[in-house]
This record gives structure tokens, sequence and C-alpha cells, in this order.
């Protein structure tokens, strides 16, 4: 509209019911956002409720709506998706809280495990020496050098970690802050803390009491780079060059059985060979023997369903280890264990026992998989039990999610809670959780049942690393200083935190710590999961805050991204089912992530990633939470930057629309006027069709239906500000008389109300702006509009009608190639009669509109509503 130009000046400061001479988005963030943080606007506010009594409990607990905030790692970075999916939940706590809910939406930082421990070492020049004393004046070198980093203890290592990451949690709060996020900031908690810990030793000795945690010697992935145990989860399948070897066994009449290998410098760990029991090419040998290349060990020849026929030469060496096939085969099969890798990633030193020939080991001892591959392949090449050379080939192999190099399987003794991955009762059980919780979107369920029904293992949850939360568990030593693992001593639940490699167990002196009939300490740490499992347990205050456990848990949504259904979301439920006997939530709201324009996932090795503050400088974050929430739920979305402007444009259009309709209705700090004042048919048209806006943006809001939410409100906005207020703005002024000019500005300041209230939880700046002009307290408080608070009496066809009718007269002129303010002579309106009659009743209305000085013709026509008009010539 003319009279609305789009500002970009600079915001001034306004006081409160004082409409500002030059409305403007920028300095808008700054000050609400200090603004809520000083009025604690967001702070959760509990329900009177009496513990003691059943109905008590239940009523308070439906007045409140809880959400297990994701916590994001703070050793990492921030890039746009998680902008995105974080509004993405904050749209829906603003909704609840408009609905009258008290929500309880904490914050929590991820701030311990391998990413932080990563990120201390390159950023201080250090790395974690356990051998090394504790040196209290440490002080980290001046000019860090990452490939020269300085040894140092655990303890001066861990001091550095939590310095590091309280530099980096400001950062991300500093962001969401901005961003808007309406985060009780009251509400913190970090998975490294004191509590934290407490609750995840808590959580772990009652798995254990039960059964449910235990300790195991078993085949470990295992990453040789960051040197510790990986779990399941935690896997990542990617291609990986290598090459086939065609390479023969010896048969007891000297033929050869012919396999292919990408690892023959497994063969010296070579427990059998596996083909599969209905290939009829190795009936014949199954239960016989062959001799291994090279070592001469004798090697028998087995069936398995799990070997694949039409693979290679359809028959396979079973080693210990080379992949997870060795491992189902070396525990289905029952076969020796013949492991001569080491978690450094190198073949062990010493000869293995059961060599038959071990001249050649020698040869490959110590050195790497890649270095001993090349000397046994010269070997056999040598003694002519290699057919051929090497073929190359891209096979995959398997990675830890953030490491560089294939996993090995070693043998190690490590930490376990069970999962279902080797109890199909369990497994079953945990499936069933799953069709406790509502899934938004509905199909993102499926993700959550082939991952349980897909395990094959149970979780591992111990890491060796330095910066984690540590077992609370000591083993005893025997009269040589042996640890006793079969009796491991755990700390009492009264003593917890406690960190066993600095705290004695009870009944021990710290002087009898490593010694002949004393103790060890548990050396391990915790996955991270581990502690991210209980963020509900840790957020809700279990074993800490009776009240509030009762008032939030089990919590009403989990929001997250879809590719930790399998790690995140499935722990929390194993954690919650094995504690409570339920789920942790009633519902999972999964989000997609943001890909860049080729669909790509964003991440820094593409150089692809969006940086938010960028963004967020030039776009505003209202813009940017627009085009989050354009995103709907579960799905991908493509990222392109000048979607931002539509946003900015949209935060803009309030501003000025909404200085437009006060402006045009007199006293700002007035109240707004009651329904009765509205008589004019379109007034009633207008806030007719935004009932069935507030009737469709609640039900889609109910479903969680965010994008169908902000669609509903912003399609009937545009329509409004383009063509009713440019229809009624003379009326408003009192073209047509007082009573006339009541009912247009009744009726506009009415849609103000209700559309500053639809727009709030997507445009929480300007809306708290624009609020702040006219009513007191906050918008965001303030209750959701109600179809009641809207009249019914109007016929919502008649804004169609107006935008049909509008449509013609400005093409008219447009195809004339005049202004819009031109006047028409003549004009004739062309549509079925009951088209008509609605066009009618508002005939001055769109004269005025219009510019129509002249005659109007009405003709009933069996058609479409069309418009012919003369313009008036033009000088």
């Amino acid at each position: 509209m003319n009279s609305m130009p789009e500002q970009t000046v600079t915001a001034t400061t306004p006081i409160r019911g004082q409409v500002p001479d030059k409305p403007a988005l920028e300095g808008l963030e700054t000050k609400w956002s200090q603004s809520w943080q000083d009025e604690q606007t967001y702070t959760f506010r509990r329900p009177e409720l009496d513990l003691t009594d059943a109905a008590s409990r239940a009523a308070a607990r439906a007045q409140v709506f809880s959400i297990d905030t994701p916590p994001p790692t703070v050793s990492g970075s921030l890039h746009v998706g998680h902008v995105f999916s974080y509004t993405h939940t904050d749209v829906i706590a603003r909704y609840q809280r408009m609905t009258g809910k008290q929500v309880f939406y904490p914050m929590g930082w991820d701030d311990n495990g391998l990413p932080t421990e990563r990120r201390v070492q390159n950023f201080y020049g250090v790395r974690c020496d356990p051998s090394v004393p504790y040196d209290p004046d440490f002080t980290p070198p001046a000019k860090p050098d990452p490939k020269k980093q300085v040894p140092i203890s655990r303890r001066n290592f861990v001091a550095l970690c939590h310095e590091l990451t309280a530099t980096d949690e400001q950062v991300f709060e500093n962001l969401w802050r901005r961003v808007g996020l309406s985060v009780d900031w009251n509400e913190l908690y970090t998975t490294i803390g004191d509590e934290s810990q407490r609750i995840a030793q808590l959580a772990f000795l009652r798995n254990f009491s039960r059964g449910e945690a235990y300790l195991s010697e078993a085949p470990t992935m295992w990453d040789v780079s960051f040197q510790t145990a990986v779990a399941q989860a935690e896997l990542e399948a990617r291609d990986y060059p290598g090459a086939y070897h065609r390479i023969g066994f010896s048969r007891p009449d000297g033929e050869k059985v012919w396999i292919e290998t990408t690892r023959p410098e497994l063969i010296p760990s070579v427990c059998a060979l596996i083909a599969h029991p209905d290939d009829e090419r190795y009936q014949p040998l199954f239960g016989t023997t062959v001799k291994s290349p090279v070592f001469n060990v004798e090697i028998p020849v087995l069936a398995h369903p799990a070997a694949e026929k039409d693979k290679g030469a359809g028959i396979a060496m079973c080693c210990t280890f080379g992949d997870l096939t060795d491992v189902i085969w070396w525990r289905e099969l029952q076969l020796p264990m013949r492991t001569i890798i080491n978690r450094d990633g190198r073949l062990q030193a010493e000869t293995p026992e059961w060599l038959v020939d071990a001249s050649f080991y020698p040869e490959m001892a110590t050195k790497t998989t890649f270095s001993a591959r090349a000397a046994i392949v010269d070997k056999l090449r040598e003694t002519g039990e290699m057919d051929g050379e090497p073929k190359p080939t891209q096979r995959m192999a398997n990675f830890y999610e953030k490491g560089d190099k294939p996993l090995e399987i070693v043998s190690t003794r490590q930490w376990y809670i069970a999962n279902g991955g080797r109890d199909e009762a369990l497994k079953a059980k945990l499936v069933a959780r799953g069709n406790e919780i509502a899934w938004t979107p509905e199909h993102m369920k499926h993700r959550y049942d082939n991952w349980v029904g897909g395990l094959n293992g149970d979780w591992l949850i111990s890491r060796q690393r330095f910066f984690g939360v540590p077992f609370p568990v000591w083993y005893p030593t025997d009269a040589e200083g042996e640890p006793d693992y079969t009796r491991p001593i755990t700390a009492d639940e009264a003593s917890l935190p406690v960190d066993p490699s600095s705290d004695a167990p009870a009944g021990y002196q710290e002087s009898q710590r490593n010694q002949p009939n004393g103790f060890i300490a548990d050396p391990d740490v915790m996955d991270t999961w581990a502690t991210s499992s209980l963020s509900p347990e840790l957020a809700t205050g279990w074993q800490r805050d009776e009240e509030l456990f009762a008032l939030t848990f089990p919590m009403d949504i989990a929001p997250q991204a879809h590719d930790i259904i399998r790690t995140w979301l499935f722990s929390r439920v194993v954690r919650s089912n094995f504690e409570f006997d339920q789920v942790p939530w009633r519902r999972a709201t999964i989000s997609g992530f943001v890909v860049d324009p080729d669909r790509k996932k964003m991440s820094k090795s593409k150089g692809n990633v969006v940086v938010p503050t960028e963004i967020l400088d030039k776009y505003g974050a209202d813009a940017v939470r627009w085009r989050a929430a354009m995103a709907r739920p579960g799905l991908d979305s493509p990222f392109d930057e000048t979607q931002m402007k539509v946003g900015r444009r949209l935060a803009m259009k309030v501003l000025n629309a909404s200085k437009f309709v006060l402006g045009m209705s007199g006293d700002a700090g007035r109240p707004s006027t009651t329904a009765e004042l509205v008589e004019a048919p379109v007034d009633l048209a207008m806030l007719a069709g935004l009932r069935g806006v507030v009737e469709k943006a609640t039900e889609s809001f109910e479903r969680y239906d965010y994008t169908g939410g902000l669609e509903a409100a912003e399609g009937f906005f545009w329509s409004f500000c383009d063509d009713y207020l440019e229809t009624v703005k003379e009326r408003a002024y009192g073209s047509q008389g007082e009573a006339a000019a009541a009912s247009a500005q009744t009726a506009l300041r009415s849609a103000l109300d209700v559309m500053l209230r639809l727009f709030a939880p997507f445009l929480p700046f300007v809306t708290e702006e624009v609020w702040s002009w006219f009513k007191d307290g906050s918008v965001h408080t303030a209750a959701w509009p109600t179809t009641d608070e809207l009249p019914a009496s109007g016929d919502p066809r008649l804004l169609a009608d107006l935008a049909t009718a509008l449509i013609a007269l400005r093409g008219a002129k447009s195809n004339a190639k005049v202004s819009m303010k031109t006047e028409v002579t003549r004009a004739e309106f062309v549509g079925q009669a009951d088209v008509l009659v609605r066009l009618k009743a508002f005939e001055a209305d769109l004269g005025a509109v219009g510019r129509i000085t002249g005659e109007v013709v009405w003709t009933v026509a069996e058609q479409p509503l069309s418009v012919e008009v003369k313009l008036a010539e033009q000088a």
C-alpha cells in the first residue's frame, strides 16, 4: 500500500501505548530479549498440588506442558539446521503457553565426550596422559600447537574441558536468546555437572543392581585413532578402497580351496572357513579341514546361513575379528578366539601360539594393518598361494561416526546395558514401547521399529576417555595386585557423585589404591549417550525435586532430528522402561535436515554450511523463524537465502499495517471496542473469515502442524492488507459517517488483536512490539484466540468476491498503464446473482477503493465474476 512504505531505519525505543512514527525491525531483538529476561516472561510457574493426593497430582500435571529439549553439543558449532529445528520446538512451546499451559521448557548443554576432548586438545595444544602427575599451577601453552600437544594429567585436562565448555555455552545461550527461544533459562543443566553425574551414576547403579547393566569381555568395535570402544548406534558405513585377494587354503589331497578376501593380514587369526549350507560347491567339504597358507594352521570348514553364496567365491574366512559377521560366526559356531590386532591398530608383538609355522609372523608383528597386509601379500606371491594380483574394489567398512579410519574389532572388557539386542523378549517390549508414543510425523515410527528390530548386541556404554561421567565402581585386588573383575565394588547412592580415580571405596584407604589386597578404580567413563539418555530425568528433577518431577514427567514432547532416533530417542526409552516401566514422553516430534539447494546435507567438509549469525544479521530473527516454520515436520528442507527476504517482508508488513490500523482508529491506547459496533457486511465477512482462520490454525497446532498454522494466518493477513484494508480505509476515516467508521475501526482493531496472537509463536519480536503499542502485558502470555471472540454472522464468500473484483479493477488499470488512482467512469460487474448481491452490499466501499465515480451496472450471468471498466481520459 502506498501509505505504508517499507521502513528500514533503526528502531527507537517506543513507550508502551505509543505508536512510533517510523516502525522498524532493527533493535527489536535486543530490546525484547532483555525485556523478557527482566520480566521473567517465560519462567515456569508451578501449579499448586498435593503430592499425597493422586487427584491433585493429575490435575496439576494437566496444567503443564513439558519439553525434553535436545541439549546441543557445545563443543561443536551451530548451523542453520539447528536454528530451524529449535525454532520448531519454540513455536509449539509458545502456542501451548498461550493456550493457558505452564510450559516447562528447559535447556541443557551436552558438554562431555569425544568432541569436547578433541576441541580442547586443538584449542589449548594439550593431550591427556593419566601417567602425568597433577600440576596445580599448570598454564596452557601461550601459542598452542595442535601438532605438538603437551601431555598433562587427567585432572588438569578435565579442568580445561570445563573452562572451554563454559565459554562455548555462553556463545550458544546468546544465539538462542537472539533467535527468540522462549526457554526458561532458570532450568539449565549440563551433562557433566555434579547433578548430572549424580543422576547418571545413580541410574547406572540401579541398572546394575537389577541386572540390566553388566561387565563383559567381548568383541568390541574399536576406533584406533580415538582409542575407545564404539557402540552400534555410532557406526557409520562408508565406502572404503580395498582389493580382493584370491588365496588358496590347502586340502589334505593337495587341492586348493580358493577364497577371496580384502583382509589377507588376518590370515593368522583364521579359525574357520564358512560357506552357506545350501551351497552345493562346498557341501562335500563341510566337516573336513584345510590348512591356512603360510602358517599351516588346520582350519575347519563349516556351514552357516549368513554366508553369501553369490559373494566372491561363496566361501569366506572367519577371523577373530574382521567384521561383525565374524563375531556372529564366532559366537554361534563356538569358534576359538584368535585375536592378533591390538587397540592401537597394530598386530601384536608376541607370536600367536596356535600358528604351526610361525616363521613369517615376526615380519608382520607390530605393523599397522596396512603394512602387515603388504607384507603378507608379498609372502603369498612368493609361496604361490595367491592366484593372480589383487583386484581393486570399493568395500563398505564400519567407521566411528566422528572418525576417519575403519574400525577394528578387538576383545575388551566393557560395560553394557541390555537393549534387546540379545534378548528377544526385551526387544519385543521395546518395540511395543514405540507404539505408546505419538509420532509427528507418523512415518518416523518406522525408523524406530527398524532400528530396534535390527539390533544384534547390547548397548556398549563405556568409553576409554577422560572427560565424562566416571563409573562409580572399583575392583578389589588379590595378593599379587591383580584386579578381580568378578567382584566389583559399587559406590553407595548417598555418596554420589564420586570419582573412583580420586575417591576410595567404603572400607578402604587411599593408600591401598593399586596395591596388593587393595583396590583399583574402573578407568572408564560413560558414553555421552549414557548421560543424554537421562535428559528427561535430569530436567524434571528425578531424585532431586519430587514436586517438579510429579508436574513434568512423563514429558509431553521429545523434539529432535530424525538421524538420532536410533541413539538419543531409543536410549531414553530404554532407561525409562527400566526405571519407570513406561515411556518418558507422550509424543516425539521429528524435524528434518536443512540441506543445500542440491539437497545435500550441510557439512563443514563440503563447504556448504550456513552460519546462523550471518543470516540473523542480514534478515533478522523473525524472518529466519518464518522460514524455519515453513519447513514441515520430518521433511528435509532445501535452504535458499532469498526466502528470508519473504519472511522479512512479512515482519515489516506487520509493523506497518499495524501502525496504519491503529492510526486510523483514533486513540491507540483505548481497548478494542465491542463486536456490537460491527455492522457493515464486508466487516462482518472479514471477521467471519478470520474466525475460520483461527479454527484452522488451532486445529493445525493441535496436530503439531505448525506450518499449517502459519500458512493459514499468513494467507489471511496478506488478503487483509491488500484487499480489506484498502477497501475500508476511507470509511474508517469517516467518509460514510460515524456509525460506518465505527464498524470499520472496530473490525480492524479486533482483527489486528487476533492476528498478532496468531503470528506470535512465529514472529515473537515484531508481534511483541506491536502489542506494546496498544496493550498491556506480553502477547506471549495473552490467550490464544478462539472462534468465540469473533462473530459468525458474516459471509466469508464476500471476501473472495472482493478479491476477484479488485483483481479485475486493478488489472484494467495496469493493462492501460495508468495509476491505480485513475477514476473509473463506468463499471459493469457480470456474474451470478448471489455474487452480485453480496458485492452490492458494500458498493460504497468498492467504489471508494476502485475510484468508481460514474455509473455502476450489475449484470446477472451464469459465469464467474468479471468486471468491465471505462477509465477516465488522461490529460
